[in-house]
């Protein structure tokens, strides 16, 4: 099993944006990072996934692993479509959620046409979707039903699920675990902290989860620091130093020789 790290660009959102999008990616690859594209920029309803923005997201995330979270806008066939065709140019899996595929959480998933077709479009451009977040119940019989569907477990989520435990989410899970976002919160809110908050997921559940992804036979995982509101410098090493140096996680990152000439300045 091996474990490849990127990070969302999400720890973008929470303060003033200097850096443009060629600068973000720049920052995260002298990290030792890869790069889950959110659709748009907060604030912002263009999204980057249309195909006349293909090129620049091309050459921006150039030799980098890259994921991409789906447009959260109730996207048509036609939108998912070109979404999907972005992720086979990136080489990226796309992460969605129920309402992404036109499903009620808690619904039927034998009437899901429109999920239907997207899944088997996904399949004919050799796509993987990876679900997250929702009634563990429906996540499982929209697995049962789609062989190709594969799971991302948002920890923060799991954190707060009303009827299923941290452990019992993971678990429920596991089978088909390719993707994670790691965040913490305190059970109340889904603020997406960084990993390793005093009083937020326990330890025990953490090494829980790491032991659930070493299981996985050899299949690679892809772990997403999915996090705001403070500086990306500060959220990257806080994580960084819980999940590698406190949790002992596999293949840290490893920053490249010109880091120490990158910085993001918010001011």
């Amino acid at each position: 099993m091996g474990i490849k790290y990127v990070v969302s660009t999400m720890i973008f959102w929470g303060r003033e944006h200097p850096l443009s999008f060629e600068q973000e990616c720049q920052f995260l690859k002298s990290m030792g990072f890869g790069v889950e594209l959110r659709p748009s920029m907060k604030g912002y309803e263009e999204c980057r996934y249309r195909r006349r923005n293909w090129s620049r997201l091309t050459e921006a995330t150039d030799g980098m692993l890259v994921a991409m979270r789906s447009r959260n806008d109730r996207p048509t066939l036609e939108q998912w479509n070109e979404q999907i065709e972005c992720a086979k140019l990136l080489g990226a899996m796309i992460v969605t959620d129920l309402a992404g595929l036109h499903i009620a959480d808690g619904a039927d998933v034998n009437n899901c046409e429109f999920a239907t077709e997207i899944i088997k479009s996904a399949e004919d451009h050799g796509v993987k979707l990876a679900l997250e977040s929702g009634k563990l119940s429906t996540l499982r019989q929209l697995g049962d039903r789609f062989e190709a569907i594969r799971y991302c477990l948002d920890t923060g989520y799991a954190n707060m699920d009303p009827v299923f435990s941290f452990d019992q989410y993971v678990e429920g899970l596991a089978e088909r675990l390719d993707y994670v976002h790691l965040t913490d919160n305190y059970g109340q809110t889904d603020d997406h902290r960084p990993p390793g908050l005093r009083g937020g997921i326990t330890r025990e559940s953490w090494n829980h989860l790491l032991d659930v992804l070493n299981s996985r036979n050899g299949n690679d995982v892809i772990a997403s620091l999915e996090m705001c509101p403070c500086s990306p410098e500060l959220m990257i090493r806080q994580a960084s130093e819980f999940l590698f140096g406190e949790l002992n996680w596999p293949n840290k990152p490893q920053q490249k020789n010109d880091a120490a000439n990158i910085a993001y300045d918010s001011q």
